[in-house]
């Protein structure tokens, strides 16, 4: 795929124009650096072709100085919640990436880190590096419309192993059976994935969570800012990540979190969410019953902390990206 190709199908992606913005931005403060022959930059933002076999070939001849945004490296760190085959194809892009580039933006401090292990695991040196966050759209103001008649948790995200559903099945099945109708509901909202059969069984047939977990495979940011707003917290028990959009944009509305403890959550929201082990079930059910109460002391706590939250920002991303530019000359 022609490079023009590849930025092209990129900006057509959805997810409240994150990947638009990205590409656009990116873009346009590239063209100030260069403009023929060595000076001309190629800004890669999404591992694509990066496993070709050509692509090597295609930077050669094109005398270009590739730039690549690293997203992740989960499918070289946990290859049991990937595709199968995806850990050879992502490790084929990490080296590609490591051996062409000129530099190197990582969305996070923690996806940097994964890279350089990786880099020293393959003996090859890392270029340029820069870690930028990744920014967030301000989602529309919440609905003025009635609030849910029961308590209500959302989790947002591709519904694949790593995101942890099966936690949360778990969780609502004994919940629905100890307190029946008193139950909280919880709304999945994303598409289905990968290596989640049983979380789809389930999702299709177990009686037990019928009429208290609901699944909306797509929804647009008027809806979207509905359901979060009206929901008690926020739930992401994944097991990685590489960054975590859903948790940003949630905090970024008010809207209190309840997440798996890993770096690069603390890494981008401090103290703000509670914490809590991906694979505590115990942990997650009282947590959870307890944020069932609208003025429970956690959740309040958590609203406190929320006041000084300040979420990350497509300017700020850019200046820090096209100031880095400047530098590699």
């Amino acid at each position: 795929m022609k490079a023009s190709q590849q930025l092209f199908a990129l900006l057509q992606a959805p997810r409240h124009s994150f990947k638009r913005d990205l590409v656009t931005g990116l873009i346009t403060n590239a063209t100030r650096y260069g403009a023929k022959g060595q000076d001309r930059i190629y800004l890669n933002v999404g591992h694509t072709g990066l496993d070709s076999p050509g692509f090597q070939t295609w930077i050669d001849q094109n005398n270009v100085r590739p730039i690549y945004l690293v997203h992740d490296l989960i499918p070289i760190s946990h290859p049991q919640f990937a595709r199968a085959n995806e850990n050879i194809r992502h490790r084929n892009r990490m080296r590609t990436a490591l051996l062409t580039g000129t530099g190197i933006i990582a969305n996070s401090r923690s996806t940097l880190h994964e890279l350089e292990q990786f880099a020293a695991s393959e003996a090859l040196e890392l270029p340029a590096t820069l870690v930028a966050w990744l920014g967030v759209d301000q989602l529309p103001g919440r609905s003025r419309g009635r609030p849910p008649t029961k308590p209500t948790f959302v989790t947002i995200g591709t519904i694949e192993g790593r995101k942890n559903h099966a936690l949360l099945l778990n969780v609502w099945d004994r919940m629905v059976t100890r307190l029946h109708d008193a139950a909280p509901r919880l709304l999945i909202i994303g598409q289905r994935g990968w290596e989640a059969e049983k979380v789809f069984d389930r999702l299709d047939a177990d009686a037990t969570l019928n009429g208290h977990v609901f699944e909306l495979g797509t929804c647009s940011d008027d809806e979207l800012a509905q359901h979060l707003g009206s929901a008690r917290a926020l739930l992401f028990p994944s097991f990685a990540e590489g960054y975590g959009l859903p948790l940003v944009e949630a905090l970024a509305s008010g809207v209190p979190v309840i997440a798996s403890d890993l770096p690069v959550f603390r890494e981008l929201c401090g103290n703000i969410p509670t914490y809590l082990a991906p694979d505590d079930e115990s942990a997650w059910e009282g947590m959870i019953c307890d944020y069932a109460n609208f003025d429970s002391g956690p959740r309040q706590t958590q609203l406190t902390r929320l006041k000084a939250y300040a979420a990350p920002s497509w300017a700020e991303h850019f200046r820090s990206v096209e100031q880095w530019l400047a530098r590699l000359g």
